[in-house]
């Protein structure tokens, strides 16, 4: 089985993306989307846990072979970033969203050294704002960000944008596409959903609830 398609099916078998194209979610932007992702879900599952840090560490190997250190996203990227540099056997680090306002102002918790290679591990992307922030900070602070790597990504046109235009590459486990086609296979979705679930990847500014 594909690396995608079993990331899928783990995500959508514990609930950490719900699928409503009926009832959508409103998002804390205030976009109306009949996906919800929510994988902090599958830190209470041992075993969907540990096949994601070892499909990370995979998919960093092959994407990334001169990495030097992880870096997790402050919170949700942290967990993930634990697992893959134990596994990996490298340093770690955290960023956090901005700089701290007391002691000594880090806004990257760890060690990292001029030069090093870093991958910075987020655990699902829509915009990429957040992830594309932390990327910028680490180099500030003197990392050399080779890019990012994801659990999910909705692969919404503006997020590919952003990571264009700040010459950021990013490599995820599962998209948005994977997981509709495998939810479409197992009977999670109907065939009349697809179509408004693939309008909203399109437009989801716009997506309206027909």
């Amino acid at each position: 089985m594909n690396t995608d398609i079993k990331i899928a099916q783990h995500l959508l078998n514990v609930k950490a993306v719900t699928l409503s194209p009926n009832q959508p979610y409103t998002w804390a932007s205030g976009i109306k989307s009949p996906i919800y992702c929510d994988n902090r879900v599958t830190l209470s599952y041992p075993e969907v846990r540990k096949d994601i840090a070892h499909a990370l560490v995979e998919i960093i190997r092959k994407e990334y072979p001169d990495v030097e250190v992880i870096a997790g996203t402050a919170t949700a990227g942290i967990p993930q970033a634990c697992w893959v540099a134990d596994i990996m056997n490298l340093p770690m680090v955290y960023i956090r969203s901005k700089a701290k306002d007391h002691g000594k102002g880090n806004q990257i918790e760890g060690v990292i050294h001029p030069g090093q290679k870093m991958v910075v591990i987020e655990d699902l992307i829509s915009t990429g704002g957040s992830v594309i922030d932390a990327c910028l900070a680490a180099k500030n602070e003197g990392a050399n960000v080779l890019g990012v790597a994801a659990i999910f990504t909705y692969e919404l046109a503006k997020g590919i944008v952003n990571f264009n235009q700040n010459n950021i590459k990013l490599v995820s486990l599962c998209n948005y596409t994977t997981l509709v086609n495998v939810a479409k296979e197992t009977g999670y979705i109907s065939e009349d959903d697809i179509d408004t679930l693939k309008k909203w990847r399109k437009n989801p500014s716009e997506w309206i609830v027909l």
